[in-house]
């Protein structure tokens, strides 16, 4: 669940579940058979009520752990697979997700005319792969190995379209203060390690990290033929520090009125001197002037750099990104290299992926929508885009009678609050409109040539959309992704197929556990649209100051008593939670949760919800709620996670409770219980 602007790229996470619905019972049965079919089919899919109960751990008190109490024999009882980082609901469901599109793959497969088909044998002719070895990036290889500095901007242009990571990135997307047209962002880049931090925080974890990525950097120079590599590895790693040094922070480059930084091409040519930026810009196909600079002093700093930097360290740098990032499709050996620091070093993962799991992940990420298409048709019934349609519904109805009452909020803002969200656009399962890729060659005998096209018509349909309508079609994940996503320039909220199924979803389950489950990340989504960045977009979607200054004074003041919150938990030892950086998936869980709630009872009709187990109605909601934070890391993903995932770890998420009064009562948490906040402690934001 996450945010995408156009400023910032989308970042997306991973859940459990099973079938919707029941089977359908043989022909020749009992009636005390059929009897029995049909009470399955009426039962929801996790234990008697939707919650499974079997994970709880009752010798917890709620007020010491809510998390432990609702998961903890769940979390004692339940291994990481040895192929993932970390495990839960939310990895369950993907495994479930990628289960289901591998039979649907497989039934393509020997179809010639089929292109989902093709690229899947493609990806697992491993036979193929091995005996062609780097041959087919030999020829991308040389050209990185000819440049010379005049002709550098033309080859990142290249290395662009072809999808290597450089020095710098960019992509179209809507202009903040100008949302009904396209324009060019881009932001900085050159770092091989996820943030700048792995470079410059001194503690035991990074040196760790530093020895594995310099090493990492010496083993994949060697697969590409180079001699010297250890001390060619040194001089790209000290390029990199360098570069960190003038990255922006994670916090002010999630900052959207900071990264909106519009100049002309010519501006940018002076803001920035040491590099052909005309050249770039106009070889990726951007043909405009104006262009939005995420981080304007950043991109100062690395062009002097790049000017400074000798060739030899800029190349030896695109060698290692372009076989990192075609790792996948290279052979074994390459492939494991990448693995090894990636996924070992960084995310303690033991094991790759097995190869038809890969193969999965490979068609759906380069032919998302074609693959969707078979996936909605045989795993989403209309029943249930029409369950969500409701509570949708009532959950937007519940955040209209928030704004009406809070008592911080200016009257004149609560009406530019109600008209944002009267122009909401929801979007639930699937596109209502695919995605043509009648113009891509996929070939079942070529999979590096598959990758490097898909990535160029990535880029060409990208680019394509400079200077034409927005489309307000388009997704940003496939159906088959178990996440949601808030768009503030399109001033949408967006529900893939994948996560609407238990523990999110189900239509037999009790509908205090769905409206904790999915009404919660249905309300976390919307309120996405009023959090600290939100927040700053008008009806339209444009970047815009709409509230007054006594609303941004108290929404602030709020603001701190949740940063203070967050920056207190201590996730590992000595490393603790940046409540400045996760501030916005933190308001969405604090306001998610208490819209669904208020959603909830009024989904009652004035009346009690029946007690069911020995639980009332407003236990099972917050129950609802903890279920789908179930997850277990290993301890390097968390870690990673604590300086680069804008999201708090699922037990803070949990926790999230603690602000709000119905769960004191529900439980009767007291004041020295180690989760309870005074009255006066609890944040009211939303």
């Amino acid at each position: 669940m996450t945010r995408m602007t156009h400023s910032s790229r989308l970042m997306a996470t991973a859940a459990l579940g099973a079938m919707l619905f029941g089977m359908a019972p043989a022909v020749s049965v009992s009636a005390k058979e059929q009897a029995a079919a049909s009470a399955k089919a009426d039962k929801p899919e996790i234990g008697d009520f939707g919650f499974d109960t079997t994970g709880m751990d009752k010798s917890v008190l709620p007020g010491n752990d809510f998390y432990a109490y609702a998961n903890g024999t769940w979390a004692k009882n339940t291994a990481i697979p040895a192929d993932k980082s970390n495990y839960g609901m939310f990895t369950a469901l993907a495994d479930l997700s990628q289960k289901r599109t591998q039979e649907i793959l497989e039934a393509a497969k020997g179809d010639p005319n089929s292109m989902i088909g093709r690229a899947y044998a493609s990806y697992l002719d491993s036979a193929s792969v091995e005996a062609k070895g780097l041959a087919p990036i030999q020829p991308w290889l040389a050209k990185i190995r000819a440049v010379d500095k005049p002709g550098l901007a033309a080859l990142l242009a290249e290395a662009d379209r072809n999808g290597v990571s450089h020095f710098f990135g960019g992509y179209v997307g809507q202009d903040d203060k100008n949302p009904d047209v396209y324009i060019y962002t881009m932001f900085q880049g050159g770092l091989g390690m996820p943030d700048r931090d792995f470079y410059l925080k001194d503690n035991e974890r990074n040196a760790k990290l530093q020895a594995a990525y310099l090493k990492h950097l010496e083993n994949v120079l060697t697969l590409a033929g180079e001699q010297d590599a250890a001390a060619r590895a040194q001089a790209i790693y000290a390029f990199e520090k360098q570069i960190a040094m003038v990255h922006w922070d994670k916090n002010d480059s999630s900052d959207a009125t900071k990264v909106y930084n519009k100049m002309t091409l010519a501006e940018l040519e002076k803001a920035a001197p040491g590099f052909d930026w005309t050249s770039f810009v106009r070889g990726i196909g951007v043909k405009e002037d104006a262009l939005l600079v995420s981080q304007p002093s950043a991109f100062t700093g690395e062009a002097k750099l790049i000017a400074d930097a000798p060739i030899g360290v800029l190349r030896d740098a695109l060698l290692v990104r372009s076989l990192d990032g075609f790792s996948d499709v290279l052979p074994d050996a390459v492939a494991q290299e990448a693995f090894s620091f990636y996924g070992t070093a960084l995310s303690g993962t033991p094991q790759m992926q097995e190869r038809w799991k890969r193969a999965v992940d490979f068609t759906t990420g380069n032919l998302g929508e074609a693959v969707g298409k078979d996936y909605v048709a045989k795993y989403f019934p209309p029943e249930t885009k029409a369950e969500m349609d409701k509570l949708v519904k009532n959950v937007i109805a519940a955040l209209g009678h928030r704004i009406d009452n809070l008592a911080w909020m200016q009257p004149e803002t609560k009406v530019k609050a109600k008209k944002k969200l009267a122009n909401f656009t929801t979007k639930i399962g699937y596109p209502d409109r695919w995605k043509d890729y009648g113009s891509l060659e996929i070939r079942a005998d070529d999979l590096f040539g598959n990758a490097l096209r898909a990535n160029q018509w990535q880029h060409d349909d990208n680019i394509s959309r400079l200077g034409g309508p927005i489309r307000r079609w388009e997704w940003g994940m496939t159906p088959m992704t178990v996440n949601a996503y808030a768009n503030f320039g399109m001033n949408e909220i967006v529900f893939p197929a994948a996560i609407l199924q238990p523990p999110f979803f189900d239509p037999k389950a009790d509908p205090a556990i769905n409206y904790g489950g999915i009404g919660a990340v249905i309300g976390h989504e919307i309120s996405h649209h009023f959090d600290d960045q939100g927040s700053k977009y008008d009806e339209t979607g444009k970047l815009a100051d709409w509230w007054t200054p006594e609303d941004v004074k108290a929404f602030e003041a709020a603001s701190k008593a949740l940063v203070a919150q967050y920056d207190a938990y201590e996730v590992l030892p000595g490393e603790h939670l940046d409540g400045t950086f996760t501030l916005g998936e933190n308001i969405g869980d604090l306001a998610g949760l208490n819209i669904a709630y208020d959603a909830y009872k009024a989904s009652l009709g004035g009346k009690e919800a029946p007690v069911i187990d020995g639980l009332t109605g407003d236990q099972r909601f917050f129950l609802g709620w903890a279920q789908v934070w179930r997850r277990n890391y290993r301890e390097q993903n968390l870690s990673q996670r604590i300086s680069t995932d804008p999201h708090s770890p699922s037990i803070q998420r949990t926790w999230v409770s603690r602000n709000l009064d119905p769960w004191y009562k529900a439980y009767q948490v007291k004041p020295g219980q180690k989760l309870y906040l005074d009255p006066k402690d609890r944040v009211r934001i939303w």
